[in-house]
């Protein structure tokens, strides 16, 4: 069971001392990675990456995850190579299928099928593999064959694809739909497809790290604004028993560490990323679960 690694995603960018106040806290407050989302209306990825890890010392930093359908995968690769020389080896990628098809349309892209954006996402990562392996590519990433991949997704057919692929797996916890909608999963529902994975990885088990997103986190009295808040993303049943549901985290500090620890127990997670509104409420966690 590997130990725990803390990640943080940041949503809003504000001015550059904004920012690079914001990174260092996170660095302060003993995160681990700060991610930055691939969404139109979000900052770009790449810059705030680069210029997180310039005003930190420590923290990696991921894009978390990149629309691999917007990108050219040959293109995309020189980028991916200069971020992890300009972090000094300290990028993390994140890569997705992409799944908001008004983002396609604000773009002027066309919206492949759920297959077709699988298939480009294994495109991308083949071309990776491929242009990194080779010792003449130029700019040579910092790491030989270039930074770890973090590859997020739900269904079968990506999830094949991160067996196969991925340094880390991350679970969304929850199914899509095109407009963006999520619709978040039962613990039970999580069980069979870390059973899928763990079929798949085969002998790369031990090698490939679990991951999950935190989409909210709650205290006891604010359980009652939690349901209500997330009766569009749960069906009935669930929120019945949101305590139990793996996208969200409700409890007192004590309750919330022994859950963590328990999912880890249970799925093998133990790369936790949250939220960026949840930052200072998530940290006393941090030193808890590291003890």
């Amino acid at each position: 069971m590997g130990d725990f690694r803390f990640g943080v995603n940041m949503l809003s960018l504000g001015s550059r001392s904004e920012w690079i106040e914001k990174c260092r806290r996170a660095e302060e407050l003993g995160f681990d990675v700060i991610g930055v989302p691939d969404h139109l209306g979000l900052p770009a990825p790449f810059p705030a990456m680069v210029l997180a890890a310039e005003a930190t010392e420590r923290i990696r930093v991921n894009s978390f995850v990149l629309n691999v359908p917007f990108y050219n995968p040959v293109l995309l690769a020189r980028e991916v190579a200069t971020v992890d020389r300009l972090t000094d080896g300290r990028a993390e990628i994140g890569l997705g299928a992409g799944y908001v098809k008004a983002e396609f349309e604000a773009a002027g892209i066309p919206f492949p099928t759920g297959r077709q954006r699988v298939e480009q996402l294994a495109e991308t990562v083949s071309t990776f593999r491929k242009l990194f392996g080779d010792s003449d590519y130029q700019p040579q990433p910092a790491r030989p064959g270039g930074p770890p991949l973090l590859i997020a997704g739900w269904g079968d057919r990506l999830l094949r694809v991160a067996a196969e692929h991925a340094d880390v797996i991350a679970f969304t916890g929850a199914g899509t739909d095109d407009s963006g909608h999520l619709t978040g999963a039962g613990p039970e529902a999580l069980d069979r497809r870390v059973a899928y994975v763990r079929e798949l990885l085969g002998p790369r088990q031990d090698k490939v790290e679990f991951n999950l997103l935190l989409q909210a986190l709650a205290t006891p009295d604010e359980r009652p604004e939690l349901v209500e808040r997330m009766a569009a993303h749960l069906p009935p049943e669930l929120l019945e028993r949101v305590e139990e549901v793996p996208m969200v985290l409700v409890g007192d500090h004590t309750e919330m560490a022994d859950r963590l620890r328990e999912r880890r127990e249970r799925f093998g997670i133990n790369y936790l990323t949250v939220l960026e509104p949840n930052m200072a409420k998530f940290a006393p966690l941090i030193a808890a679960l590291r003890s």
